[in-house]
């Protein structure tokens, strides 16, 4: 892996915000507004802070580890065989991860875009380019994000700008919503769409410097939360919590009622929408690149190309299981919460351990001289 250590600083930052910015940033100010009310920045913030505290011990374990994704090196710390099941467990999650960030991709074209296209077609279509495009090595998959990174982050910021003078600040208070309990879901429920962030363990072998990898993940949940908080707080400042509540996607909502001065352009929601897709598709790209990936490390495969068409009918399969948009979403919270435990708890715990072997060692081989 030394010949191939090709990816930067700032290119492993630009892949974690395309990463985590992807298909949840239609539903984020519904999903935060039905936890917290007025409190949804405050429950949004939160749910920013824990996932930043997962990905800071991720990269913490693969600074320790730096020639290693966490599918190998996992098997040093609880040892060969327990960690080649939790390695399946982290690769079944991320087929089923991938599986619903395209079937919420093809509802959401169906429904605001193509509604004569079957919901079948939009999802196949957009896994067949991130199978396509995942059969490339890590500098091609590296050279994808770094493309894409300013077309995503741009419009989001000029449409949030630009909507923010219509604003009502009455509707953020009070900052703290009425249910502790539900701002507690709320803000799991909001860290589970950074789980994409997960993709930096297989970063960090390839860095040219490994020991940078904290700064790298430290601007890309910076950047990429601070653009999330933005949308809910520009959200929630122009529709109020009790209009979103009645809108399923109220990010577009956003883009739809904002308008450019001097009437430039009218429909920035299908700008928009465009930028979306994109998004979605960086997302999907590195969840279906770290499965195969994965898949490739746990079975000691010399590639990963002949993976990725190998998936492809798995992935659609879990894709179209929910039947519907409802059911679509409660799975997709439902999973994301349980999910923390594999992105958060399990890195955490093999930090712990990983700390106590490096100190039983120590202590040996002091004790030994």
């Amino acid at each position: 892996m030394e010949d191939t250590k090709e990816v930067s600083t700032l290119q492993a930052t630009s892949i974690l915000i395309s990463t985590i910015i992807g298909v949840g940033v239609l539903p984020l100010p519904l999903f935060a507004v039905q936890s917290g009310d007025t409190g949804a920045p405050i429950v949004t913030l939160s749910g920013i802070v824990l996932a930043a505290i997962g990905l800071f011990i991720l990269t913490f374990l693969g600074v320790r580890h730096p020639q290693n994704t966490i599918v190998t090196y996992n098997e040093n710390i609880i040892g060969k065989w327990i960690g080649k099941l939790c390695s399946f467990i982290v690769i079944i999650f991320f087929f089923i991860l991938t599986g619903l960030a395209a079937r919420e991709f093809g509802e959401v074209v169906v429904a605001a875009v193509l509604r004569e296209t079957p919901l079948e077609v939009t999802v196949i279509v957009m896994l067949t380019l991130a199978c396509l495009s995942a059969r490339n090595n890590i500098n091609t998959f590296t050279y994808i994000h770094n493309f894409y990174v300013p077309v995503i982050l741009a419009p989001g910021l000029i449409i949030v700008a630009l909507s923010l003078k219509n604003g009502n600040i009455l509707y953020l208070q009070p900052l703290l919503g009425s249910n502790l309990q539900d701002m507690f879901t709320g803000m799991l429920t909001i860290s589970a769409l950074f789980q994409g962030s997960f993709v930096m363990t297989m970063i960090i072998p390839y860095m040219k410097e490994p020991k940078k990898a904290m700064k790298a993940s430290f601007w890309g949940i910076f950047v990429s939360g601070g653009l999330y908080l933005l949308i809910v707080i520009a959200t929630v400042s122009v529709f109020g919590p009790e209009e979103i509540k009645q809108i399923l996607w109220p990010t577009l909502e956003l883009a739809r009622t904002t308008a450019v001065p001097g009437n430039i352009l009218q429909r920035l929601d299908v700008i928009f929408l465009a930028v979306w897709v994109t998004a979605v598709f960086t997302t999907i790209f590195s969840s279906y690149y770290f499965t195969i990936n994965s898949i490739k490390e746990v079975f000691s495969l010399k590639d990963h190309k002949m993976l990725s068409y190998f998936i492809l009918p798995i992935v659609f399969i879990l894709a179209m299981i929910p039947q519907n948009l409802i059911q679509m979403y409660e799975i997709i919270q439902f999973i994301g919460k349980i999910g923390l435990i594999i992105t958060i708890f399990y890195p955490g715990l093999l930090l712990l351990i990983d700390i106590w072997l490096s100190w039983r060692r120590k202590k040996s081989v002091t004790q030994q001289s």
